[in-house]
């Protein structure tokens, strides 16, 4: 097994140093900026932005502008889908204009609506034109340019190594690969040894992703890739400080802010409630929440009833969630054993 305090140490990344290896991977709808700071405060070394779509950002559509916003973490990275060099290299300018010391280019995102659209994962069907746009990307900006990318589109094609390569070759200074294909979307279990390839192909960093939630599980992935460091996007459900639970046990140290107690915790949901209402509105925010929400019942406190869930997730009056939130929370008994939630 690797020396997990590995995970601990600092990575560069095109000269932007990163503090330490186990990084929050970018969701879409999910990481937006209060996710990101309390992913960030519990020690995740490199926090992403949820995907943006150039083509929206380079023409100035509504809510964009909101997703690249420096939240002002240290290190501050963009990432961008699209499939017009054009708008690929605008929305990357754009996004340095607002602060982004990294950009990364979403290569691997297997949803229909982004594939459809030959953005995503699809590019991994054509690398002439996916290199197109790394291409268009790297000579727009003077900041590092990472890629994110699966392991190719289907059992068939399994081209990541290949686009690593010419990635690296392009001036990409490193690339992230979930270990399924696209046509995987999330079924069955990633194939962290199939990372190893894409490691041996490159001399950048290469980032290991995928079924990633636990110290055991960086460990094993580190082993079975050879990566250089970790990122963490689903266990993140309902835990913003999973990410900050690996570094800490490869430090033998506590989560940096993690809930203490049934209140703490319930005080924690709140403010991040609060802080979402804040960020998008009340209107929006109460939409926008209501994952979040959920997947902290789900995993602190599990026996809330369906009528009281029900509840807390449709209402649209903020101060009645609170007042159901701050009553779930302080009575659930999953919400005492925080740690071993983690």
């Amino acid at each position: 097994m690797p020396d997990v305090t590995k995970l601990a140490s600092p990575l560069d990344v095109g000269g932007v140093r990163i503090h330490n290896r186990v990084f929050l991977a970018p969701m879409s709808g999910i990481t937006d900026e209060p996710f990101r700071q309390r992913a960030h405060a519990h020690g995740a070394g490199l926090v992403v932005s949820e995907m943006v779509a150039s083509g929206e950002l380079a023409k100035g559509r509504a809510g964009s502008g909101l997703r690249i916003r420096h939240s002002g973490l240290p290190v501050h990275m963009v990432q961008l889908a699209g499939r017009e060099a054009m708008h690929m290299a605008e929305g990357a300018r754009i996004a340095v204009g607002e602060g982004a010391d990294i950009i990364d280019i979403n290569m691997g995102c297997p949803a229909k609506k982004v594939t459809g659209g030959y953005a995503g994962s699809a590019l991994m069907r054509d690398l002439d034109h996916a290199l197109s746009l790394i291409e268009a990307v790297v000579g727009a900006v003077d900041v590092p340019v990472t890629v994110k990318m699966r392991l190719g589109w289907d059992e068939g094609a399994l081209n990541a190594p290949m686009l690593a390569r010419r990635a690296e070759q392009a001036g990409v200074m490193m690339v992230t690969v979930h270990g399924r294909t696209r046509c995987q979307f999330y079924q069955g279990t990633a194939d962290w040894r199939a990372i190893a390839r894409v490691k041996q192909a490159v001399s950048i960093p290469v980032v290991a992703n995928g079924d990633v939630g636990s110290p055991a599980e960086a460990a094993s992935i580190l082993d079975q890739s050879g990566a250089d460091a970790v990122m963490i996007g689903r266990a993140h459900y309902g835990a913003p400080w999973t990410a900050g639970s690996i570094v800490a046990a490869a430090l033998a140290e506590p989560v940096a802010g993690m809930p203490a107690s049934p209140q703490a915790l319930g005080d924690y949901v709140i403010a991040h409630y609060e802080d979402m209402l804040t960020l998008y509105g009340v209107e929006s925010g109460l939409r926008q929440a209501r994952k979040h929400l959920g997947w902290y019942l789900d995993r602190h406190a599990g026996g809330t009833s369906d009528d009281r869930r029900k509840a807390i997730l449709t209402s649209f009056e903020p101060g009645r969630v609170i007042a159901f939130l701050r009553d779930m929370f302080s009575t659930a008994p999953e919400a005492a054993n925080l740690r071993s939630a983690a």
